[in-house]
Formats: C-alpha cells, sequence, structure tokens
C-alpha cells in the first residue's frame, strides 16, 4: 500500500510530518517493521540505531541494515535519516533531536522501539547490567520523551507518543524491571503533557520472534497462544501506525497487550 493510497496518509500536496522511531538496528526487528508501516502511512521517518549493541548480541551487527532500511521508506515516498546513537548516554537524546530538526524539521511523533536485553535472573544479573538496562530502557525513554515535550510545536491533538514494552521479568530482570519503568514514564506524558494535546500510549507487543527464539521456545509459545503462532514485527506496527493516526484521538494513557490472547 502506498502513501497515496492509505487512508491515514495527508493529502498528496501536504507536508510530511515527521516520526522520530527508535531502535532500527535491524531489517528484521519491530522499529523497522514500524518505520516502513508509518512511511506507508504518510510520514517522514528519522530513526536511531547503535550498531555496537547488535554487535554484542548473538544475531551480530547487520552490515548495511540502515541503508536497507532508509532504500525501503523511500520506497514509500518518506524522506529517511538515520542517526547512530548510544541512548545509554545522557547526551544522546538532545544530539538525536537537533540532527533530526537540521535535517527533516520538527517531530511529530515519537515511537520508542529501542531496548537493552540481556537475559539474566536475580541470582546472576551484575550490577553493571542492572544499570545499563536501566539507562537505556528507562533512562533514555525518559530524557527523549522530555526532549519531545521541550520541543514540539505541532498543532494541538496532532502529537503522539508510543513504547513498545515488555512483561517478562522472570530469569530476565533487568530487562523486566526497566521496562515496568518505562510503562510509567510513558504514560506520565499523557497527562504532563495535555497542554500541548499530545497522546502517549504504551504496547506490550508479546512474545516476537525476531531471531532471539530457540525452537522449544517458539513451539511453547505457538501451542499457549490462541491463534498458534507468535507475533510478527508487523503485528506491532499495524497497532503503532493506528496509534499514531488521527483516528487514535480518544486513545491517552494506556498499556495495551498486543499478543493474540496469549495466556
Amino acid at each position: 500500500m502506498t502513501a497515496a493510497h492509505d487512508e491515514h496518509a495527508p493529502a498528496p500536496d501536504a507536508a510530511r510530518p515527521v516520526v522520530l522511531v527508535t531502535g532500527v538496528g535491524r531489517t528484521v526487528g519491530i522499529g523497522a517493521a514500524v518505520a516502513t508501516r508509518l512511511a506507508a502511512a504518510g510520514w517522514d521517518v528519522a530513526f536511531t540505531y547503535w550498531a555496537p549493541y547488535d554487535d554484542r548480541m548473538p544475531w551480530g551487527a547487520e552490515a548495511g541494515a540502515a541503508r536497507g532500511v532508509s532504500a525501503a521508506l523511500a520506497e514509500h515516498g518518506a524522506d529517511a535519516f538515520a542517526v547512530e546513537a548510544d541512548l545509554a548516554d545522557p547526551g544522546s537524546a538532545a544530539r538525536v533531536f537537533d540532527a533530526v530538526e537540521r535535517a527533516r524539521g520538527g517531530v511529530t511523533a515519537l515511537v520508542m522501539c529501542h531496548c537493552e536485553s540481556v537475559d539474566s535472573g536475580l541470582l546472576d544479573t551484575s550490577v553493571e547490567s542492572f544499570d545499563r538496562h536501566f539507562a537505556v530502557n528507562a533512562r533514555g525513554t525518559w530524557l527523549l520523551i522530555r526532549e519531545f515535550g521541550r520541543r514540539f510545536q505541532g498543532e494541538f491533538g496532532t502529537g503522539r507518543i508510543v513504547a513498545l514494552t515488555s512483561d517478562h521479568t522472570v530469569n530476565n530482570l533487568p530487562y523486566g524491571a526497566s521496562k515496568g519503568a518505562l510503562d510509567r514514564i510513558t504514560l506520565a506524558a499523557a497527562h504532563e503533557f495535555a497542554h500541548l494535546g499530545v497522546t502517549a500510549n504504551v504496547i506490550n507487543p508479546g512474545p516476537v520472534d525476531t531471531g532471539w527464539m530457540d525452537e522449544e521456545l517458539r513451539a511453547t509459545v505457538e501451542e499457549r497462544t490462541p491463534l498458534a503462532r507468535l507475533g510478527t514485527p508487523r503485528d506491532a506496527a499495524h497497532l503503532v501506525d493506528f496509534l499514531c493516526s488521527p483516528r487514535s484521538q480518544w486513545v491517552n494513557g494506556q498499556l495495551l497487550a498486543s499478543n493474540g490472547g496469549l495466556a
């Protein structure tokens, strides 16, 4: 579906609004699916990635991912702008917004798909790992939202904040705990940004296999899900698209589960 035929897209002669999507490090990830879906819906897309994170994960960094994502966005008529940023750095949020504003103008929507995610439990999580998870997933989210709120100049009712979360804490302590903090930080914006007319919502996309599941886990999740399948990046992207569209104006301050009914 091209932007010209999408019901959420602006008129052909209208300027495309700018969305900033974080955590677009791989073409198979949720971030890339979100960016592509929003490009098809009529947005220009700025996105962040951080190759050193992927490089130390089991799947490894994907060479040329930023170029690949940018090319996919261009196919939908979007101007793409990629920024490499370590969101554990407290100064990165301001630098990202500075770069995006110089290149593409003011940001109308902020969609946060970034994360630090390293499995460990109550007994084996290190202080260093715990602190880095909170630096990226909680503090990084707060600083991005703060920059968005300070800089937003869009029309009242058009601003959007969407964050992706998780409730997976057992044997994934620092990830799940820091995502819980992300929930509270993001939902606070639904009230604190009321004067801007900005909505803020959180999505729990459930188990989405982007290369981290083994066959045993895949089978277990499929068995526990009424729809008998795993979530896909596109499933999450469709809900993000709705929440960023004018049709979602009355959805605000919500933590939405989009997980196929997984118990």
